[in-house]
């Protein structure tokens, strides 16, 4: 098993160095790069690449013109144009500076964000929060969700209960987090009917004077709703998953030897099938989890008006706030990587009998 996981981590170098090129190459090719920004700002243009996008207005709707190179740099100093290309490193060619980020990451040094005055580091701290709680308990709530409920499905499957939570399923995997998450509000944060929960925010403006056990109900009162977005999609899928598992399972031949050998439907269903059945559901958890923190975090956050990693990531793109889009890059994608590792490890935990060391010889 040691030599799996260190070739699992050997092949997650060249994985995230390919990650990082193909990244870095494309965005050489995107229009409105920070120096462009800085001047389009100096010259009271706005965004740079709203600007290139919309075409603009005669010879300044162009990326570069005759004299200085940049768009909105007409009246502007050569000088002061250079500074603004040491300063972010742009006067070097592309190659010297994707070597260096690449040192510069491989010790974890991430930099500080072009536009913020604060490190990469401190900056992901800040939001982290936000996602974290998104992520965490929206996949715990759908794990709580959809392990009774499939097995309870797959126990009675083709019955009248079978049916209707089945529909019930169909419909929750059908409807968008966000579309769900705009009805949350409309229903129960003041839209037009019922004012329950908050419209905004992870906490209340008076978080710091309530007591302990206030502060943790003023959490899980603003998360119940974007939570609640986030899980109707999630869960779906997880019940089907786990139903149609345990129907695999009980149509097995041990299965039916247990149940010949007098043991009852409890013992066969939980003693012998549960291990079995669950092993493709918990091991994924690790997986899920990531996906969940990662995937629907933007939308809902904006709905909510959250201040997390995927608004941090949306507006770092659209300033060409390269530390910060590289940088969550690098740490984001390593993480998922490593993930990977660890749901592997998670189906030996489950079920001791997966040797994944055996199979690869």
């Amino acid at each position: 098993m040691g030599a799996y996981i260190l070739r699992r981590l050997l092949l997650i170098i060249p994985t995230l160095l390919g990650i990082m090129v193909i990244n870095f190459t494309l965005i050489q090719f995107v229009p409105g790069g920070p120096v462009e920004q800085v001047l389009a700002q100096l010259q009271g243009e706005g965004d740079a690449f709203a600007n290139i996008a919309g075409g603009g207005d005669g010879a300044g709707s162009e990326q570069f013109d005759n004299d200085s190179g940049y768009l909105g740099a007409r009246g502007l100093p050569p000088e002061f144009i250079e500074e603004l290309e040491r300063q972010f490193g742009f006067d070097k060619p592309p190659l010297e500076r994707f070597l260096n980020m690449m040192w510069d990451y491989v010790r974890f040094d991430f930099g500080e964000s072009y536009f913020r005055s604060i490190s990469v580091v401190d900056l992901v701290l800040e939001k982290l929060p936000v996602s974290l709680s998104l992520g965490l308990w929206s996949t715990l709530l759908a794990y709580l969700i959809s392990i009774p409920l499939g097995i309870r499905k797959a126990v009675r499957d083709g019955t009248f209960f079978d049916s209707w939570t089945s529909g019930v399923v169909i419909v929750a995997y059908a409807i968008p987090a966000f579309l769900f998450a705009i009805l949350l509000l409309v229903l129960f944060a003041g839209g037009s009917y019922y004012k329950i929960f908050p419209l905004r925010g992870l906490t209340s403006t008076d978080f710091d004077q309530l007591s302990a056990i206030g502060k943790v109900l003023d959490y899980f009162w603003h998360l119940t709703l974007p939570v609640l977005a986030i899980t109707i999609s999630s869960f779906a899928g997880l019940t089907l998953l786990t139903k149609n598992s345990f129907l695999d399972e009980v149509r097995k031949q041990y299965v039916i030897t247990a149940k010949a050998k007098g043991l009852t439907e409890r013992r066969v269903l939980y003693g012998h099938v549960f291990r079995n059945a669950m092993l493709i559901v918990i091991a994924g958890f690790p997986a899920a989890f990531v996906g969940v923190f990662f995937g629907a975090s933007l939308i809902i956050e904006t709905i909510f008006s959250l201040d997390g990693l995927g608004r941090l990531g949306l507006q770092a793109v659209v300033e060409r706030d390269y530390p910060v889009v590289f940088g969550t890059l690098f740490a984001f994608s390593l993480l998922g990587l490593v993930m990977n590792l660890v749901t592997d490890l998670t189906y030996i935990l489950v079920d001791p009998r997966i040797d994944f060391e055996s199979r690869e010889t």
